[in-house]
């Protein structure tokens, strides 16, 4: 083997993993976050946890991407640790499929069926129209095909080029020395699990094994205790992952490392147990691709079959392992769940990652609308608990905020579909508002605390006329909330001629306090706390203009919101105003 044909495997080896890793990736894109959302809504069922991991991971291809989703997800607190080890065990079904893919390379055969059969004839063809959809095609889903097509083109050309280059070193005596000595079931096991925990993937590392096969020195008794070692080493990508995480995340990726090395030290036992007394005959025989992934199925259903009756009992020494100490047994603080959702490890599958924000921005909505509304009800009817509840509200809402904004720019860095950038867009311009709003709810509580000390109280008829003025304001931010969450355009055209009456309503207000002012009917001190209550609500109706015209802008790819509230209430004016008209009738002042 010369210096070019080893330069050829290095080049092989690089297209196989970019190949491998495109194709992965294209996948997981175009499933745009449903698979993630399968696993979320895991039953406890460990059969049916299985099948969804198996399922999950031959999709996308990996089985160490599946478990550090499943760690998120544990780290999250969305799936309980004994829902996912049968995932975990399903996970490594999955990833299996990889090998019979790649086994294809070894398909001999005249006949012209058995020839297109092989990835060397059928892979230009998938190049081809892959690089076409890339370049041509303007939808974004059939790039993604392209993506994935050219992916596994690339793979397959890799793995040819792989497979050419090592061809000579059958004729390498040293080559079949070092392989010789792998066949110590220990130090195959470890030279797997080393390769494995190095390029933190299975597959590539059994395609890898499967490329070496064409030398015709690979033989079983080589091949499995490298394939048992490579089970073990793909754990290092979910423990790497769980470092950090919560002590329930380090168990699920501990659950992944028993699973593998229990299942490997039976197999192993059972397996060389029985080769001691029938001496199996196709040891010595040369490995090829079909066989190295019958075996590295073969372990795989053996192990989860052996071992899914027993994963209450797996969950128990990962327990064990990673121990409870006193502080975690006592009882923690409510922590709203949503934003503990945003964990690190789903920006890997950013589709995913954009719903788990789409989720926390609605819940974020929901807080800063509770907040006001209990602001709002503690104007003539103060308490303590309920301003207790106002300041706590505020402050979650504080929280989410800063944890969705910086978890939403990261997430901003990947590779984001349009749909999903345009999503991008409006969590980010909209969460400020959402927390302007539950901050001029301090404010209203605030000045019904002052209220409340000072002994003071609106005349009746400024209590009927701030009950117009709170509807009002309710009701815009219900809209609001409405189109955020649902992105409920016709909703929107409702928002702007409802802020457009606030604002009017709020110029009333302050006319007619005046008058009250100047008959003695009112006193400064009130007007002030009036005037700081009038100007909070309309600040918030402003915030909900703001909401409805980002949501309503960026489904437009339009961003200049003056111009567009310029054009709907000049240019459009008569329209508009009917609308305002229609909307006065509904919020008439006593």
């Amino acid at each position: 083997m010369d210096f070019f044909s080893i330069l050829s495997m290095i080049g092989g080896l690089a297209l196989f993993l970019y190949g491998m890793n495109c194709m992965g990736d294209g996948l997981a894109k175009i499933s745009g976050g449903k698979l993630e959302r399968i696993l979320e809504n895991l039953t406890s069922n460990p059969i049916k946890a299985v099948i969804l991991g198996a399922g999950v991971t031959a999709v996308i291809q990996s089985s160490s991407a599946t478990t550090v989703m499943v760690v998120g997800f544990v780290n999250s607190g969305i799936m309980k640790l004994s829902q996912a080890v049968g995932v975990i065990m399903g996970a490594n079904i999955g990833t299996t499929i990889t090998s019979w893919i790649l086994s294809l390379t070894g398909i001999e055969g005249d006949s012209f069926l058995l020839q297109l059969c092989k990835p060397s004839s059928f892979s230009p063809i998938l190049a081809a129209v892959g690089v076409v959809m890339l370049l041509f095609m303007k939808n974004e889903k059939k790039k993604d095909i392209g993506v994935i097509l050219a992916g596994f083109a690339i793979l397959m050309f890799g793995m040819e080029s792989m497979s050419n280059a090592v061809k000579p070193l059958a004729e390498v005596p040293e080559f079949t020395g070092i392989l010789t000595a792998f066949s110590h079931p220990v130090l195959g096991m470890l030279a797997g699990a080393l390769l494995t925990a190095v390029i933190q993937s299975s597959s590539a590392s059994v395609g890898i094994l499967q490329a070496l096969c064409v030398t015709g020195a690979v033989s079983y008794g080589v091949a499995i205790p490298i394939i048992m070692g490579q089970n073990i080493g793909t754990c290092v990508t979910a423990l790497l992952s769980s470092i950090g995480a919560s002590k329930n995340a380090r168990r699920a990726a501990a659950v992944h490392l028993y699973f593998n090395v229990i299942g490997t030290t039976l197999f192993m036992l059972l397996f060389y147990g029985a080769n001691a007394f029938l001496d199996f005959s196709f040891m010595g025989e040369a490995a090829n691709g079909a066989g190295i992934a019958v075996v590295h199925t073969t372990f795989n259903i053996f192990a989860t079959v052996v071992l899914l009756p027993f994963s209450k009992g797996l969950e128990k020494l990962a327990y064990l392992t990673i121990r409870e100490n006193k502080e975690d047994q006592q009882e923690a603080p409510v922590i709203q769940t949503e934003v503990l959702h945003l964990d690190p490890r789903f920006l890997e599958k950013p589709a995913f990652a954009m719903e788990q924000s789409v989720h926390a921005a609605a819940q974020m909505a929901e807080e800063a609308k509770a907040t006001l509304f209990c602001a709002m009800d503690l104007m003539g009817n103060y308490s303590e608990e309920g301003a207790q509840k106002v300041k706590d509200l505020e402050t979650l809402v504080d929280r989410y905020e800063d944890e969705l904004g910086s978890y939403l720019v990261k997430l901003g860095r990947k590779n984001l579909s349009s749909h999903d950038s345009h999503t991008l867009s409006i969590l980010l311009h909209c969460i400020g508002d959402f927390e302007r709003i539950s901050d001029h709810g301090i404010n209203l509580m605030e000045a019904a605390e002052e209220m409340d000390k000072k002994h003071l109280q609106f005349s009746e008829k400024a209590e009927k006329e701030l009950e117009v003025l709170n509807r009002a304001v309710r009701d815009i931010v219900e809209s609001a909330c409405q189109v955020f969450s649902g992105q409920d355009l016709d909703k929107a055209a409702t928002v702007e001629p409802l802020e457009e009456v606030i604002d009017e309503i709020n110029q009333e207000l302050k006319k007619r306090h005046i008058q009250r002012l100047r008959s003695g009917k009112c006193t400064i001190e009130l007007g002030f706390i009036l005037s700081d209550i009038t100007t909070s609500l309309e600040r918030v109706a402003d915030h909900c203009s703001n909401i409805s015209v980002c949501v309503t802008q960026v489904r437009d790819d339009t961003y200049d919101t003056h111009s567009y509230l310029d054009h709907i209430k000049n240019e459009d004016s008569g329209a508009f105003r009917a609308l305002v008209l229609k909307t006065q009738e509904k919020y008439l002042l006593p």
